[in-house]
């Protein structure tokens, strides 16, 4: 397994080696199952190349989460044919979860999220999905396919039977009979922000362990506005960091991606908040995850952060 020449973050070697990160970032460039705007395949290249620029210091967990040591792979051979690319993902995410890596899924459209699920629940016999979009994605077929962006959902929910949809602000009436018949917990943009749904609650009924996925069109355009399907009224930045620290908080998060940017030579921000995005994550993650006793400052911690 090669690291590509450009890394998340232009990390140093010493903390960018995958023998010895907790991390891993595992760039995904397909957009084989979208509908609309194009872009997607080059999300992962620009990401990295806006994350050279992110400053390594947290201001607001007060640490360095980089020195937990973050790699960076080479993205599986992805074919035109669907089943085939999820195959690929499939493999790559399984090995790297053999590892005991905390893998992260940079896309891509939304639909290479079922496969990295797949090889998680492998590894963990059980698995919870908690989902910020504003799609339901809960289409069975979308223009013919299975593998639509706009099946994910469908999909994931073949694997497991526990999920949260939140931030959603858009679907079909399909969708919206599907999540009265089957009683799912669903969460619209509208009903967080009025309070009339209790998100406190919906996150303590999540099982652990919980993989998180995140489609950038659950953001307000202000904070991300290259994506293939937008939608307005998102969440602000602000907004989500919180939601997002309550949620690595409360539960535990697995593995998790980030999909559907749709690189812009025309919006370096776009990406840049991306970058970000995932570098908090991860930091939320760490800050969650690891007792003070495990670490050696400045040096990584010399036990698997994760597991």
């Amino acid at each position: 397994m090669n690291a590509p020449a450009r890394r998340f973050l232009d990390l140093d070697p010493e903390f960018a080696q995958l023998e010895t990160a907790a991390a891993v970032l595992m760039p995904v460039p397909y957009e084989g199952g979208v509908s609309y705007g194009r872009g997607t395949a080059r999300a992962p290249e620009a990401v990295i190349e806006a994350s050279a620029h992110l400053e390594l210091y947290d201001e607001q967990l007060q640490t360095e989460p980089y020195r937990m040591g973050i790699a960076t792979v080479d993205p599986p051979v992805l074919s035109a044919e669907p089943a085939s690319t999820q195959k690929a993902i499939y493999r790559l995410s399984e090995s790297l979860a053999r590892q005991d890596k905390f893998t992260v899924l940079l896309g891509g459209d939304h639909s290479v999220s079922s496969a990295h699920v797949k090889s998680l629940l492998a590894k963990y016999g059980r698995l919870s999905v908690l989902q910020l979009d504003a799609h339901t994605d809960l289409r069975d077929v979308y223009e013919n396919s299975p593998y639509s962006h706009a099946c994910v959902m469908s999909r994931i929910r073949e694997l497991t039977g526990d999920t949260l949809q939140i931030g959603i602000r858009s679907m079909s009436a399909e969708e919206a009979d599907r999540i009265q018949k089957e009683k799912l917990p669903v969460c619209t943009m509208a009903d967080y922000r009025s309070g009339r749904f209790d998100v406190d609650a919906a996150l303590s009924a999540l099982p652990d362990p919980v993989y998180l996925t995140f489609d950038t069109d659950v953001l307000d355009w202000s904070v991300v506005r290259s994506t293939g399907t937008p939608e307005p009224g998102g969440f602000t930045w602000d907004e989500i960091i919180e939601l997002l620290q309550k949620i690595f908080t409360r539960r535990l998060i697995v593995g998790f991606d980030v999909v559907e940017l749709s690189a812009d030579e025309h919006d370096r921000n776009s990406p840049f908040a991306v970058a970000k995005l995932i570098y908090k994550m991860l930091g939320f993650k760490l800050a969650g995850a690891v007792r003070k006793d495990l670490f050696d400052w400045p040096r990584r911690p010399r036990g698997s952060l994760f597991a």
